[in-house]
């Protein structure tokens, strides 16, 4: 089937309805090693006292803060204490050569560095003399098991999206798997005989395929695992194998190209006798939209225009897959003009802009096939239907790309 004009917020509260269902998969386990961006399905508490045990902080000798009660103070040298080692105890009056990360050893309460010391050459077992030159006081220089994080203690909460910082925490506690929220799985079909692949020679009317990269790249940045990323000729036959091929490998596939009002159509001839609805949504650019469920998949059709391709995927899908990995909304902001602009009554705009200091400025020329325009910018304005110009200085709201 087929219906008429839809405003955005109409088109995007479909498609939100329409991809709910993202949001619900059960979290499953992955290896540390795959968890990078990956979304935190549950609180993770420490397992251990991080650190584990008492250690030094810097090179230098352990020792009692209690036999330096004058200084300069000759001790002799018990030994030297590597990372990884273990000692039974310091004797009394004497100083233990310990590097930086090695525990330190009972009777021991405080670590002299290395530069306020004057050693003999010691002997193969490490034994010798140290002149201390400075006093310390208990707990100098040594780093007291948990004082990081004690066991128990929650380490990084549910909802965290996981990037190096936390992979490092995780990781020091010992965790090898961790659970995460399911990722959605996309499969991407570009349509369109003009269509080459990159690497390919151009013939007569031809250009090459950048909408399949393009939504792949942004569906993977949006927290999707991209499962196939297809092309289809204007053939209705080829569409519907790659078609039954995308909802049976993924949770939502997205199309380009196929639904205006040409002749060679081939998304929408294939989907709207199944159900599908195709709309003239009222924004530019981006107008021709459609929306199938087949195999209970549902399916996003966006123009084939470039520019409209992923300004559709940036107002329609990106909200709803961020929201079903567990990444944080996409930002928008209102910001200050920084030159005048007139805009399309009736429709609302999605204009290219950049930011500096001054505000956002919006780019002249807004053609759908613009891609390098919109490689340039890093906003996208915001201009409601019913706004038709706006000054210097005034406020608009801008999605941040």
């Amino acid at each position: 089937m087929t219906s008429g004009k839809r405003s955005v917020e109409e088109h995007e509260q479909h498609v939100a309805a329409l991809l709910d269902p993202l949001r619900k998969k059960s979290p499953l386990r992955v290896p540390l090693a795959h968890a990078l961006h990956r979304t935190l399905a549950e609180d993770i508490e420490s397992p251990l006292d991080l650190p584990p045990f008492r250690n030094s902080q810097m090179d230098g000798y352990a020792v009692r803060a209690g036999d330096l009660a004058s200084t300069p103070t000759d001790l002799p040298v018990q030994g030297v204490l590597a990372a990884g080692d273990t000692v039974a105890a310091l004797e009394p009056g004497h100083a233990l050569k310990i590097m930086t990360g090695a525990p330190v050893p009972d009777g021991a309460d405080a670590v002299v560095p290395v530069e306020d010391t004057r050693a003999t050459t010691p002997d193969s077992d490490g034994a010798g003399t140290v002149t201390v030159e400075r006093s310390v006081t208990p707990g100098t220089y040594v780093r007291e098991a948990g004082t990081d994080v004690r066991k128990g203690d929650l380490l990084l909460p549910a909802g965290t999206v996981l990037a190096a910082r936390h992979i490092a925490a995780l990781a020091a506690v010992g965790l090898t798997s961790i659970p995460v929220r399911a990722r959605p799985r996309v499969a991407i079909i570009s349509t369109g005989s003009e269509l080459v692949t990159a690497g390919s020679e151009l013939g007569p009317g031809q250009i090459f395929n950048s909408n399949g990269p393009a939504l792949a790249a942004s569906a993977s940045a949006n927290g999707a695992d991209v499962v196939t990323i297809d092309h289809c000729h204007d053939d209705p036959e080829e569409f519907v194998t790659m078609l039954e091929h995308a909802v049976s490998v993924a949770d939502v596939v997205f199309t380009s190209g196929g639904v205006s009002k040409g002749d060679f159509e081939v998304v929408k001839d294939t989907l709207a006798p199944r159900g599908g609805q195709f709309v003239s949504v009222a924004m530019q650019p981006g107008g021709p939209q459609g929306t199938a469920v087949v195999d209970d998949v549902p399916i996003l059709t966006f123009p084939g225009n470039p520019v409209s391709a992923l300004v559709s995927f940036e107002v329609f899908a990106r909200p709803a897959l961020r929201a079903a990995a567990g990444y944080p909304p996409v930002v928008c902001e209102n910001l200050p003009l920084t030159e005048d602009l007139t805009s399309i009554p009736g429709r609302r705009q999605f204009l290219r802009g950049r930011l500096d200091e001054n505000g956002v400025t919006p780019f002249r020329g807004h053609g759908s096939h613009l891609v390098a325009g919109l490689a340039a910018a890093d906003v996208l304005l915001d201009i409601p239907a019913d706004t038709t110009s706006l000054e210097a200085g005034d406020l608009v709201k801008v999605r941040i790309l």
